[in-house]
């Protein structure tokens, strides 16, 4: 039965296939951010695994128009905008031979469909909603233009194709602009965990790593510092990132009179970052939404806790009350920055913390997200081969089912015959753990109670079955996240 898990999302199963990426920038723009190490890192992945993998991107100044990256070949073409001219040609000159494509949507779709045979899966990828985005950034005929294309378009091009969020608010937004499709949540992968948590400065400070852009909502939060520091004289905080916010902002911390407490680092070296960081007592997220909060995790890979808004993807990597707080209101923010800096000036309370962050940040690696994405791959592939409505068998809900590995089965048979029934009752989607001879699965998709019908079917005996809540959704199976009412569900 362990064989028949192992090999449910495994990468060698995509071994020999040629996987197409569209991304409209690559690792190596000089503008490129967390959504291009997310495909760069499984892309990479598959590679090792087996796979040929092919991106069709855009051309940063200066950049070959073709590359090897880590295995991966970089085919590269247009502008922010016309990148997309320059991929539909490429689609069509290609005449459908790959054999899965990894549609990335950032703001604007490939609508990579319109170009490729009906029968090749296309998984469409999306970090966050870009519809408030579109209001603040362009024109109005200009917006209204992204706003359709990034609903209404994608909607009718994409169809019922499988959709990738890496987060539950990423997918609850599509949700709420009408995507019926199904929507797999697969997370971001992190830095390693550091061996060591280093020695927190003396002063109480707070690091931000950020770029410096409106929507990080910097200016907000140094307004709610400064009421923090009228009453913790000592504080600190260190900003580091670059953007075109940095000169308002600096100039707002000194009319703020902050200048003694707020020190602009601007853009470091990962070690000098990494140093800044690790010696914070916590960070701190007033960004207005996001799909992720990767810097979130980064802090807490090194035991640092978060103080953020209750926003979009925020709320998702910062677990409230264990790896930091949530703030509804931005005008209690202030006031709730003295309460966590006076919980961890006790210092049992920050060893507390420090180890429920690192335990979080394991959680959220790059093997683990690939597993994932390639096990929606599978399952569209499947989709596209025996056809039928993706809808008719997916939701939104998760199951977690458990069980000793050493219970009794009620399958006849031989360890064969229990694979096979497991192999036919699982789907590629669905994750698992196996911890001290105790398995547990994440049923995507599917209720308790079709979640009990699925290891009826297998044969298990008594399973723990419950629902899994967003923690354990984002942490994976076997996570010391799951709620601690877990088993107040159906168990049988």
């Amino acid at each position: 039965m362990t064989d028949a898990l192992t090999d449910l999302n495994s990468p060698s199963r995509l071994a020999g296939k040629h996987v197409l990426v569209l991304n409209w920038r690559d690792v190596r723009h000089s503008q490129a951010g967390g959504a291009e190490q997310y495909m760069h890192e499984i892309s990479r992945r598959w590679v090792n695994s087996g796979v040929r993998v092919t991106w069709f991107t855009g051309r940063d100044a200066g950049q070959a128009a073709e590359e090897i990256i880590d295995g991966i070949r970089i085919l590269r073409g247009g502008g922010a905008l016309s990148i997309y001219g320059h991929a539909a040609l490429r689609l069509l000159r290609t005449n459908g031979r790959f054999d899965a494509v990894v549609d990335c949507q950032n703001g604007i779709p490939f609508f990579s469909p319109l170009f490729l045979r009906g029968d090749i899966p296309i998984v469409q990828l999306v970090h966050h909603v870009h519809q408030d985005q579109f209001r603040t950034r362009f024109s109005p005929p200009m917006a209204a233009v992204g706003r359709f294309l990034e609903s209404s378009g994608a909607k009718t091009v994409y169809g019922h194709r499988a959709m990738v969020a890496v987060s539950p608010s990423t997918r609850m937004e599509l949700r709420e602009l009408g995507f019926s499709a199904p929507i797999h949540v697969v997370p971001n992968g992190t830095i390693d965990i550091p061996p060591d948590v280093a020695t927190r400065a003396a002063e109480p400070t707070i690091a931000v790593v950020s770029r410096l852009v409106p929507h990080k909502r910097l200016d907000l939060l140094l307004g709610q510092f400064a009421v923090a520091a009228r009453k913790l004289p000592h504080l600190r905080m260190d900003i580091v990132g670059d953007g075109p916010e940095r000169a308002r902002l600096q100039q707002l911390a000194m009319d703020l009179g902050l200048d003694h407490a707020v020190t602009f680092h601007g853009y470091q070296p990962n070690q000098e970052r990494d140093a800044l960081l690790s010696r914070a007592w916590m960070t701190a997220s007033t960004s207005a939404s996001e799909g992720w909060g990767c810097s979130v995790i980064e802090a807490a890979a090194w035991g640092v806790p978060c103080l953020a808004l209750r926003v979009p993807g925020i709320r998702d990597s910062v677990v409230d009350g264990r790896t930091g707080w949530l703030v509804d209101n931005p005008t209690d923010l202030g006031n709730a920055m003295v309460d966590a800096i006076t919980e961890l000036a006790a210092p049992e309370a920050a060893i507390i913390v420090s180890g429920e962050c690192r335990e979080w940040a394991r959680c959220f690696n790059w093997d683990r997200s690939t597993r994932l994405l390639t096990g929606v791959l599978l399952e569209e592939t499947l989709m596209r081969r025996d056809g039928g409505d993706p809808r008719a068998c997916h939701s939104d809900l998760s199951t977690v089912v458990q069980f000793d590995l050493s219970a009794q089965f009620d399958v006849p048979g031989d360890v064969g015959s229990r694979d096979a029934a497991f192999t036919a009752a699982l789907k590629p989607t669905d994750e698992y753990a196996v911890v001290d001879d105790r398995v547990s699965i994440i049923m995507k998709g599917r209720d308790e109670f079709e979640a009990f019908a699925a290891m009826k079917m297998i044969g298990v005996s008594s399973p723990e079955v419950h629902s899994a809540g967003r923690s354990t959704l984002l942490a994976g199976p076997g996570s010391v996240f799951a709620p601690a009412d877990a088993f107040d569900g159906l168990q049988r």
